[in-house]
């Protein structure tokens, strides 16, 4: 039928065969496609997902599970902490730029209540108990925690801190292989099945089919290795997740994660950007990445963080995931965490979510300068970051970047240092740039029509900056945008 290697779109009118049809063809059964989904069906449309692996759930099963949700969920407010759409939207403004879409981050964060309501009312479950050590993700089933350094410096001065970090209630975790993200995803993929979704997995799409008025009529996709014509009578919805495993796209716009793990699936291969991308879809932020810092919160908040020149860089109590950036684009993946006997004793006696990251020392010393001298830094260097940080911690402050003054004390001896160089992961957070009702627009700012997208394959709440659960958060809304879209259209 096609050239299996192209990804322009077909015309209809090539099209001999169709293989299957709906009014609404969903290609992803992550988040994304799974709220698109069904909205659509909610809508009174037939709706197909294609899914190009064995099963549903994509990097969201896979996931911690955050949903980044405020403004006063029933959550929240269960828990005793007070929040408004107008405080969420003036730290996320600060948090995910620069060059943030304010129009998306003002509509999420206005209507973010009643998407609380919605994943509710779809099963999915949220235990009333706030986690409120420093952590990667709750290490039980609590449903709040904070969850991207609103509580540190310097966002506790720019809004008033609220946990925003909403976690589906699964007591069996397996971290990294099921944990928050599949209670999220369990309960959705069987609201779809309920309302008579249709799934054809180990499906992949290949491109898009238009009509003569260049409108997106279905999609080519293979089913091991056989093309098949997909016709879309409404409309199609691209949810197949971030490039972060698209080794040329990275190259081109990523650059920072060449050589970098991929904190992502391997089905992130950014084909549903390329395929928009030949009918001419506009993209935004290309260049933004989240870094997931190997590191346990635990213990970072008890000692510094330095790099390769023996200066701390960020406050260690932010958000993991800022630290991780920092690291990576800013000092040159060059990390190292100072840290005394006592702090690291005292942490390893607390509750963590992330054990594995819990290692032995790389130096022990009995005083600062052997410390720097075994890691090789200028003489004076570590010293003089020591002494000035354990000077202030005497009186419970950190003028220089704001660590909060419960995790603050002087450093004492004997001491250590975490080699945590390289120490570092990333995945992709930007892609075709869509509109509030989730379609695609074209490089001239109009819609294109027939087409739309939700998920890590667009740029969605972030344009730089992260929070644990925006993927989630902006992949599910979004995503149910496009659902009812799609089946209006």
């Amino acid at each position: 039928m096609t050239d299996a290697k192209s990804i322009r779109p077909l015309r209809a009118s090539a099209v001999s065969e169709w293989g299957h049809s709906a009014d609404v063809v969903v290609a992803g059964y992550g988040i994304a496609g799974v709220c698109a989904a069904i909205e659509s069906a909610r809508a009174g449309a037939d709706v197909l997902i294609l899914e190009r692996s064995g099963g549903w759930g994509g990097a969201a099963a896979m996931a911690g599970g955050f949903i980044y949700l405020g403004g006063g969920t029933p959550l929240q407010r269960a828990l005793g902490f007070e929040d408004s759409p107008e405080n969420m939207e003036k730290f996320l403004l600060a948090a995910l730029g620069p060059g943030v879409d304010a129009a998306k981050i003002a509509d999420y964060c206005r209507n973010s209540v009643e998407h609380y309501n919605w994943l509710v009312s779809c099963g999915v479950p949220f235990r009333e108990a706030f986690w409120g050590e420093p952590g990667w993700e709750p290490p039980h089933d609590e449903g709040l925690m904070y969850s991207g350094g609103e509580n540190a410096a310097p966002f506790n001065t720019l809004a008033t801190p609220a946990p925003r970090g909403h976690v589906p209630q699964y007591a069996d975790k397996r971290i990294g292989q099921r944990s928050g993200g599949y209670m999220l995803m369990k309960p959705l993929a069987e609201t779809a099945e309920k309302l008579g979704v249709r799934v054809e997995y180990d499906t992949r799409i290949r491109r898009l089919i238009v009509d003569d008025d260049d409108r997106v009529v279905g999609v080519v996709a293979a089913h091991f290795g056989k093309e098949v014509a997909i016709r879309a009578e409404r409309g199609v919805v691209l949810a197949t997740g971030s490039f972060a495993y698209a080794a040329q796209m990275i190259e081109g716009y990523a650059p920072r994660l060449i050589g970098r793990p991929a904190a992502a699936i391997e089905e992130h291969d950014g084909i549903g950007i390329r395929v928009a991308q030949a009918l001419g879809a506009d993209l935004a932020h290309m260049d933004a990445t989240e870094v997931a810092f190997f590191g346990d919160p635990q213990l970072l908040v008890r000692g510094i963080l330095v790099n390769g020149r023996g200066q701390r860089y960020i406050p260690e109590d932010t958000y993991p995931g800022r630290i991780g950036q920092a690291t990576l684009i800013q000092q040159e993946n060059q990390a190292y965490l100072v840290i005394d006997e006592a702090s690291y004793e005292a942490a390893l006696k607390t509750v963590t979510a992330t054990p594995f990251f819990r290692q032995q020392p790389t130096w022990v010393a009995e005083s600062v300068a052997e410390l720097e001298a075994d890691m090789g830094l200028p003489e004076g260097a570590l010293q003089s970051t020591v002494e000035t940080y354990s000077r202030h911690a005497a009186e419970g402050k950190d003028p220089l970047l704001g660590k909060k003054p419960e995790w603050v004390r002087p450093i004492g001896t004997p001491l250590a240092a975490f080699d945590m160089r390289n120490f570092t992961a990333g995945f992709t957070l930007g892609g075709l740039r869509t509109d509030l009702d989730s379609r695609v627009l074209h490089v001239s700012g109009e819609p294109i029509a027939g087409l739309y997208a939700a998920g890590r394959c667009t740029s969605g709440l972030c344009a730089g900056g992260y929070v644990s659960g925006a993927s989630l958060g902006d992949g599910s809304f979004y995503g149910r945008r496009a659902g009812v879209a799609a089946a209006k259209n």
